[in-house]
């Protein structure tokens, strides 16, 4: 038998081996990006938020009974009126018929001026809306997505801060139980402007210049406070770009102030009017520039003058005080030297500050991220500081939570 015959020759039996051979090594499983892992801390942060949307859908169910539009009713308000109040309103008429409706019927309020509102809530809504067929479930789910995302950032840019990984939930803690937190579950903008420019501040202090300039496009999309976080980014990429070699990304900060002037190019276009959305904001809210200490006065005689009835004077009262802690706040980041936040911080200050008087300041604290921060900072130095906080902060965010849902003002 020749060595090739040999080689075709069929194996015997006691030729196969025992075992068979081992199986293909498996492919490995594509991992998430690192940014959408979500290790211990991220899911207590969600837990946190879910418990507190739970807590907040309560007091909404017990306010629609407590509090009735009419006080003989025996029915409840429907649940999209109670949770739709005040501004809901200009971003729903945005999304639904737009700035400039062709039917009159669709503006019809000489005091509609929904020019005072940025375009990215209200598409947020008409997109959510083409999932969802009820405009009030859609805000709800905008919101509530958002939300998620932020307290999700909130968390990740607190460890840079605090010195154990548990303690950044401490600051989301904080932030969800905050006197003015019902905003970040209704059909208000801070939770999407938050989703965007936390997560924009979190990419910047990875370099990742160009996603953090594309994030803080999307939040100068929904509010002008999303110019004031390209000013405090201006000044991180200034305090870091030579010395880690990054001058050449400087271009992508111009991104964000695209839509903005995209923004007033159309108003201008519809009204003939550079300046619409800054006349609608001083039609609407008194919003035309005071000096600092004209501002003060005029909101001190409104919160203790007598002038207003005691739930708008309660609510001035509230204002000031909210000046108050961000004056306290600014002068503390810039005592630590952290500029970029003390930027972000003193310019919303100067125009909330500046106005006839001071109007939505108390909301605007969700916004100041390192307030929370540094708040939970202030409470790891002493057990019964967290203690005494949340006793004082969560009764008045449930209160503030019965203002809004029983349709009284509420910032």
């Amino acid at each position: 038998m020749t060595v090739t015959e040999d080689a075709l020759r069929a194996p015997r039996v006691h030729d196969i081996p025992d075992t068979p051979p081992p199986p293909p090594p498996r492919r490995p499983r594509p991992r998430l990006p690192r940014a959408l892992r979500l290790d211990a801390a991220d899911r207590g942060v969600l837990a946190l938020y879910l418990l507190t949307r739970v807590t907040l859908l309560l007091t909404a169910y017990c306010t629609a009974w407590l509090f009735p539009r009419d006080p003989e009713a025996h029915r409840p308000d429907s649940f999209a009126e109670v949770v739709g109040r005040w501004d809901w309103d200009h971003y729903l008429h945005i999304a639904r018929d737009g700035y400039f409706p062709d039917h009159p019927a669709a503006r019809p309020e000489p005091w509609d001026n929904r020019e005072a509102f940025f375009p990215g809530f209200p598409l947020a809504l008409r997109a959510a809306h083409l999932l969802v067929g009820d405009w009030t479930a859609a805000g709800l789910l905008v919101s509530l997505l958002a939300g998620a995302v932020a307290v999700l950032a909130l968390g990740r840019v607190a460890r840079h801060h605090l010195p154990e990984t548990a303690d950044s939930r401490r600051a989301v803690l904080l932030l969800l139980v905050s006197p003015c937190a019902v905003f970040l579950a209704v059909g208000y903008t801070e939770s999407l402007f938050l989703a965007f420019a936390l997560p924009a501040w979190l990419a910047a202090r990875r370099d990742a210049w160009r996603l953090a300039a594309l994030l803080t496009a999307g939040a100068t999309t929904v509010r002008v406070t999303g110019l004031f976080l390209l000013a405090a980014l201006v000044v991180h990429f200034a305090l870091t770009a030579r010395r880690r070699g990054l001058a050449r990304r400087l271009p992508w900060l111009a991104l964000p102030a695209l839509p903005p002037l995209l923004y007033v190019w159309y108003l201008h276009g519809r009204t003939g009017d550079w300046m619409a959305w800054k006349h609608a904001q001083e039609r609407g809210w008194y919003r035309e520039f005071h000096a600092p200490w004209e501002s003060w006065s005029t909101t001190w005689d409104a919160a203790f003058g007598h002038g207003y009835s005691t739930p708008y004077a309660l609510l001035w009262q509230a204002e000031l005080v909210a000046m108050v802690v961000g004056i306290v706040a600014v002068a503390l980041l810039a005592r630590a030297r952290r500029w970029p936040e003390a930027v972000y911080v003193a310019l919303s200050l100067w125009a909330l500050g500046t106005s006839y008087w001071y109007m939505s300041v108390p909301r605007a604290t969700l916004l100041w991220w390192p307030l929370w921060i540094g708040l939970a900072a202030w409470t790891l130095r002493a057990p019964w500081r967290t203690a005494v906080w949340l006793f004082l902060s969560a009764p008045l965010s449930v209160v503030l939570a019965v203002t809004y849902f029983s349709g009284r003002w509420a910032g």
